[in-house]
């Protein structure tokens, strides 16, 4: 009788046996064979060059990761700390006053510089109030220019004044005053990552934060303002304009002055915290765009009272006193009144 030849698997059996086991008696128990039969199968393994574990039909260089863990772990690590250490020191941005005396903020609604609609000799003048105006500082809430992106990008063809001309027109606004807070609203950040307004301010030194910021300003006498400004604040009401930023107040800001833009709107309302006294002024500044063709289209009212709203801060007084702050509704007025009071400190 003719000996069947052993198979190639049956001798990579043989060869993994002995590797696993250690041993012949073993190994051959485990394959279920003899232990001679065993030797014999190993002997012409052996003979044959089968080896375990089987060698390759070829091999290759190992090649190095682009991304190595440890490294990587290391570099979000101190990413979080950098971004730790850049939220935490916006959480309320300290703004130090070095004048003395009773000051004003001119808090400017949205200007749209490149509109048509956009009453550009009004905000004009109020720019130039506030350069000629001692102790009157300038801030705004957002939405500098259209800045028409994506599919919007066609509402370029409804307006005279091009991409191009719009960024020079938000340069002459960026320097015809200067800023104590300037805020991005939804259109300034469409820009994205790349907004073009994070260079011009930061060279500027001017705080510039997309959607909100929170300043502390420290006056000479050691006296603090907390202004909570946005673009906008959550909640809408038919019957109340100022409704968003006053639900900010009564539901945890307690800060003296929130004010926001966005809806193009006019809106005021005084609260008072019970628990402290303190007095908070809430306020929808609506904006320079006059004629606005998305209202036009939805039939929305003409709610716009005045472009910019101006608050007067006379450090001398207590956060329970009306005098601390004075809320005025047009900036000649305005500056007239903070002239007068500055005159007799």
């Amino acid at each position: 009788m003719v000996t069947k030849p052993l198979t190639e698997s049956q001798l990579s059996e043989t060869v993994r046996a002995e590797a696993e086991y250690g041993n012949q008696t073993a190994a051959a128990e485990s394959l279920g064979i003899h232990r001679t039969t065993f030797q014999h199968r190993l002997k012409i393994a052996k003979k044959q060059g089968v080896v375990w574990p089987p060698t390759e039909p070829f091999e290759t260089d190992e090649l190095p990761d682009e991304i190595d863990p440890v490294e990587l772990l290391e570099r979000r690590k101190r990413q979080f700390l950098r971004k730790t250490e850049a939220e935490e020191a916006r959480r309320l941005i300290e703004v130090r006053i070095k004048i003395k005396g009773p000051i004003g903020i001119a808090h400017f609604g949205d200007p749209h510089v490149d509109d048509d609609g956009t009453d550009l000799p009004k905000l004009e003048k109020h720019t130039q109030i506030c350069r000629d105006t001692e102790g009157l500082f300038a801030a705004n809430v957002g939405d500098l220019h259209n800045n028409w992106i994506g599919r919007l990008a066609r509402l370029y063809g409804e307006q005279s004044t091009s991409a191009a001309e719009a960024w020079a027109l938000v340069e002459w606004l960026m320097g015809s005053v200067d800023w104590l807070y300037l805020i991005g609203g939804n259109h300034d950040c469409w820009s994205g990552a790349g907004d073009p307004l994070k260079w011009i301010t930061k060279h500027k030194g001017v705080i510039f934060e997309p959607w909100g910021a929170r300043l502390n300003l420290v006056f000479p006498n050691g006296k603090q303002i907390r202004i909570n400004a946005r673009h906008d604040f959550t909640g809408h009401s038919m019957w109340n304009p100022a409704h968003g930023v006053a639900k900010a107040v009564q539901m945890g800001w307690r800060d003296h002055i929130s004010t926001c833009g966005h809806k193009h709107i006019s809106g005021y309302q005084l609260l008072k915290d019970p628990s402290s006294g303190l007095i908070s002024h809430a306020i929808r500044v609506a904006g320079y765009k006059t004629y606005d063709r998305f209202a036009k289209e939805r039939g929305l009212p003409n709610q716009n009272i005045c472009p910019t709203t101006v608050t007067i801060i006379d450090p001398r007084f207590e956060d329970d006193d009306p005098r601390l702050i004075t809320t005025l509704f047009d900036v000649e007025e305005a500056s007239e009144f903070l002239t007068w009071k500055r005159s007799r400190c």
